[in-house]
């Protein structure tokens, strides 16, 4: 870890000249800098955050859960801290509210709020991606949903409880990345039943096949998302090509998706899928579902265009 210090005292204490400040360090926070000659971690701005605050907050929401193990959290990303102050410095996110002794604990020379806390904050704060954000922690760090029910019923009343409350049920460590976490929602917001993740099929020997990333077992439908790992892979992309004639062969369907397709249509298969295997249930396209749609299509218009 680099040395992150806060100025004033740095100099008090003899560890660096004003001199030595100016010149080899560069301010992260006010009164908090880094080494001048390295890209800054999220760890690094965490920490900065922290001694901004002058060791009296307490880290949450997307800092903490990269401190417990949670991926695909930008090194960019605004340090969220319990603390009160009405006006933060850019980069910084001061929440003025409660929090009792058994809510945090000190992780690599940090205070931290625990995974149950932590999974509270985020789901009550983080309104568009709260899904994936909570399967990225439940996936690093294993807690307890009930735990983290109970703080919303210690903190009833709470900004943004309701949209714990709403998220919470559907959270699954099994997810391997946000997208997938995104697709997830997305059907279970369409209408149908919640889906099981990492789901193992095995041939008639027993012997392994796949692991697909969610679906319905007694459907045999399944939704496997593609990531860019996937295309740029060749080998990958060999795998999977190989694999699917060997799940279809075993009774499952398996609705490949990637990140440009339309989710309204990709709801309509997996609709056709699900009924031909016997599920009689609805489904209602959500209303973002289509926002997301217009967006590629724009997205794509602009790249051809500019081809």
């Amino acid at each position: 870890m680099n040395t992150i210090l806060i100025g004033t005292e740095a100099v008090a204490k003899g560890v660096v000249t004003s001199h030595e400040l100016r010149s080899r360090y560069r301010p992260i926070f006010p009164n908090v800098h880094g080494p001048a000659d390295v890209q800054l971690t999220l760890r690094d701005r965490t920490e900065g955050a922290w001694l901004w605050a002058r060791r009296s907050g307490i880290i949450t929401g997307l800092a903490a859960s990269a401190l417990h193990g949670a991926r695909w959290v930008d090194a960019d990303a605004d340090i969220e801290m319990i603390y009160c102050c009405t006006r933060p410095p850019r980069g910084i996110i001061a929440r003025n509210e409660r929090i009792a002794g058994d809510e945090w604990q000190w992780l690599g020379g940090l205070a931290v709020t625990t995974p149950a806390r932590t999974a509270f904050d985020l789901g009550r704060f983080r309104r568009y991606d709260a899904l994936a954000r909570l399967d990225a922690l439940m996936r690093a760090r294993p807690h307890s949903a009930d735990d983290v029910m109970a703080l919303a019923e210690r903190y009833r009343g709470a900004r943004g409880v309701a949209l714990l409350k709403a998220v919470l049920p559907y959270v699954d460590g099994g997810a391997e990345s946000p997208r997938e976490s995104w697709w997830r929602k997305l059907v279970i917001d369409a209408g149908f039943p919640k889906p099981a993740t990492q789901i193992r099929v095995v041939d008639v020997d027993g012997r392994h096949v796949r692991l697909l990333d969610f679906g319905w077992r007694d459907y045999g439908v399944a939704v496997e998302y593609d990531g860019e790992q996937h295309q740029s892979d060749r080998a990958q992309y060999l795998k999977d090509r190989m694999v699917m004639p060997v799940l279809r062969r075993l009774g499952w369907h398996v609705l490949g998706v990637v990140r440009e397709d339309n989710p309204v249509h990709v709801i309509g298969e997996l609709h056709e899928a699900m009924a031909a295997r016997g599920w009689r249930g609805t489904v209602q396209i959500p209303r973002y579902a289509y926002a997301y749609a217009q967006r590629n299509a724009e997205t794509a218009f602009h790249a051809a265009k500019s081809a």
